[in-house]
């Protein structure tokens, strides 16, 4: 027999969400109805400090005045054409994009995997067309630890199992040496190897910062060797780490950037692939695109967030703000901390796994009013908007401090 259940259907929001929506993702039970700046409004008038600004897309703040003024002024005028026909946005975009990255050209597309995409494509192309390796033999050498997306060729190459499980048959041409490790990178390039694809600071794991000069021996790896040194700066450039890219922190520059996030301003998805023309040379026209990649609406903001960068106002801001973090982080390890990493306004603590989850600190934080992101277990990550004051990001920092003592009394209570 059928039971009927005289329970009305939950209709709000979170609820049509959990009936409707894909279970992909498991948030936290915080329902976003309007935001300004670091701070989130929800549905029930609740306000909570960003802590995570969108994986780090969000480095301006929600809503930032000048870049909804560029898409507003653009909304008037044209959105779309497909790159089938020119705008009078996508020239400059390129042309002022690459002026920042110090690179002659600029392949825009939408999201950060679809740009991760385009640069693996890159480099197999430059690899067969420029270096002479045979077609169907290129090799590309990751890290242990990555993250670049979640596509079937990027999480054929991902060591994280929720990632990369059950969805074989994988994309070959891919080998992952530890990060950090020299010696282990020069080891797994041969006369096949393309590329090497690497986060200059690795987000997804945890903000891991590599040993000083790695990046240096990379690029001079990849030099000696004849490959493109391809830099996945989507979390960790645009003004994060308290320089315009993460490489400019060891002066590197690699042969591609890939970005995106913040390229967006936390209102629009825009990616970029950036290198000179004897690499992105190779594309011609037919062999790749994107319906979306460059639309106008996208690059009118895109413009508008590389005019801000260009001031250098928000580099300085992240690097003001380091040591602040830092040494309220430090003071916190052996107090419920075990360790922290801190660079620019950008840090991965690690809770001692004795007080719980990082889910369950990312709650205790919640319930202050503080909104972060647990990774791979115990580990939470802390990316507040660049343009945080100091006082706000003070008190995060004390309702930090005040979720530890929670889960520190919780556990001496059991």
């Amino acid at each position: 027999m059928t039971t009927i259940s005289t329970t009305p259907p939950d209709t709000s929001a979170l609820g049509l969400e959990n009936e409707h929506g894909a279970h992909n993702y498991h948030p936290l039970p915080v329902v976003a109805a309007s935001a300004e700046g670091a701070w989130i409004t929800t549905d029930t008038g609740e306000r909570y400090l960003d802590c995570l600004a969108g994986y780090s897309a969000l480095n301006f703040g929600h809503r930032h005045p000048a870049l909804v003024a560029a898409a507003t002024d653009q909304l008037q005028r044209i959105t779309l054409t497909s790159r089938a026909f020119h705008h009078d946005q996508l020239g400059p975009f390129c042309a002022e994009l690459a002026a920042l990255a110090g690179k002659d050209m600029v392949l825009p597309m939408n999201s950060g995997a679809e740009a991760v995409e385009t640069a693996l494509k890159l480099a197999r192309k430059w690899g067969h067309q420029v270096k002479g390796v045979t077609e169907g033999r290129a090799t590309i050498v990751v890290m242990d630890g990555n993250f670049h997306g979640r596509t079937i060729s990027i999480i054929s190459f991902s060591g994280d199992a929720e990632a990369h499980d059950q969805y074989g048959p994988y994309t070959p041409g891919f080998r992952s040496v530890p990060y950090g490790d020299v010696d282990a990178l020069s080891s797994a390039i041969d006369s096949d190897t393309v590329a090497v694809l690497i986060e200059p600071i690795q987000g997804e794991a945890g903000v891991v910062v590599p040993p000083a000069g790695y990046l240096h021996a990379v690029r001079e790896t990849c030099t000696t060797s004849n490959v493109l040194m391809i830099a996945d700066e989507i979390q960790s450039g645009l003004g994060r780490v308290g320089t315009t890219f993460a490489c400019d922190r060891e002066q590197v520059a690699p042969d591609v950037y890939v970005l995106g996030k913040a390229l967006g301003g936390g209102i629009l998805p825009l990616s970029a692939v950036v290198a000179d023309a004897d690499v992105l040379g190779v594309f011609t026209p037919g062999t790749h695109g994107s319906t979306f990649g460059g639309n106008p609406l996208a690059t009118a903001i895109g413009r508008a967030v590389v005019e801000m960068l260009a001031t250098g106002e928000y580099q300085a801001r992240a690097r003001a703000m380091e040591p602040i973090l830092r040494e309220r982080l430090d003071a916190l390890t052996g107090r419920g901390l075990t360790g922290s990493r801190v660079v620019g306004l950008w840090a991965g603590i690690d809770l001692d796994p004795a007080l719980g989850s990082g889910r369950e600190f990312c709650e205790a934080l919640m319930r202050r009013g503080v909104l972060a992101k647990d990774t791979h277990g115990s580990t939470i990550r802390l990316s507040p908007p660049l343009m945080i004051s100091e006082e706000d990001l003070a008190w995060g920092l004390d309702r930090l401090a005040e979720a530890l003592e929670e889960l520190r009394g919780t556990v001496v209570a059991d």
